[in-house]
């Protein structure tokens, strides 16, 4: 398995810095581009008003940087994901389906066709990670958090296994490079961003560590994410969703399964039906959330 990535991949330290240095330098630019598109769904009244689609430099040098054959799925689900960002909250004629939706859900098919043939089953749980990442995305310098916590924590899987370290170092790279502008909540990654991260960092993953290792990102990172967003994830689901006093296992089965595409399932499993969950234990574990059906009660994706 290693040597197929080893064999692909640059271990020249100049790529990485290269990408760096590429990302830090065009990201204000394409925050101050798409500051002019305000009537356009690339600019959010998101945090007061952000130009969302700046992740668009992230995918672009992740794109050029990424060893083959790596590069395709995180190529495939940025160009998707851009289509979710320029379509906004669309729907598709009158059908409950936005087009955003669609966009995200034909990008969780095509990486894990395309990635099965490499990992097997773990392909899944690879296109899967757009979801975390995507929640994190919503309260400023949350995603890049996620982001270098994890590409810190495959670096070091990778150097404990002997596998290569390149791939978790250009995602961390590439983030840290992205990141000052939204720390400071003036850009976003938008989902052409934070789905890009996503795939690359469950690549990262498996490369480092192999398919174990994808279902440790799979479920670490909405634990991470749900600690750091746990006050305004609380307030969310107190107040938008009717949750009364979530506990921790809310939030997080809100970060693993919450949001549109989340919702989206729901309505189409559940409908209009909705299901009362009082016993303590099951609460706690969140199954009181992944039951929650926002379409047979007011519930809101506002985040």
């Amino acid at each position: 398995m290693d040597a197929l990535f080893i064999m692909h991949a640059s271990q020249d330290p100049g790529s990485i810095m290269a990408a760096a240095f590429t990302v830090a330098a065009l990201t204000p630019l394409m925050a101050a581009l798409i500051s002019r598109m305000r009537d356009s769904n690339l600019y959010t009244d998101v945090r007061g008003g952000t130009p969302r689609g700046t992740g668009l430099v992230p995918w672009i040098v992740l794109s050029v940087f990424m060893p083959e054959p790596l590069r395709s799925p995180v190529v495939i689900m940025g160009l998707l994901a851009f289509i979710d960002d320029l379509s906004g909250r669309r729907r598709i004629r009158d059908l409950p389906v936005e087009w955003g939706q669609l966009s995200r859900g034909l990008g969780i098919i095509a990486v894990t066709i395309l990635t099965y043939p490499i990992m097997g089953p773990a392909a899944l749980l690879v296109a899967l990670m757009i979801q975390p990442l995507n929640i994190a995305d919503m309260q400023p310098g949350v995603a890049c958090s996620l982001t270098v916590i994890m590409s810190l924590l495959a670096a070091a899987i990778a150097f404990a296994a002997g596998s290569d370290i390149y791939l978790p170092l250009l995602v961390l790279a590439v983030c840290a490079a992205y990141s000052p502008l939204d720390y400071l909540g003036r850009i976003m990654m938008g989902e052409v961003g934070n789905h890009s991260f996503a795939v690359a960092l469950g690549l990262a993953f498996y490369v480092a560590g192999g398919p174990w290792s994808v279902l440790m990102l799979f479920l670490t990172a909405p634990l991470v994410t749900a600690i750091l967003r746990r006050g305004n994830l609380t307030g969310f689901l107190e107040e938008k969703i009717g949750i009364e006093n979530p506990t921790f296992g809310d939030l997080y089965m809100d970060v693993m399964t919450g949001g549109g595409l989340g919702d989206l399932l729901r309505r189409i499993l559940l409908g209009r039906r909705s299901f009362r969950v009082d016993n303590p234990v099951l609460i706690a574990v969140g199954v009181r959330r992944l039951l929650f059906n926002p379409y047979a009660s007011h519930g809101s994706e506002n985040r």
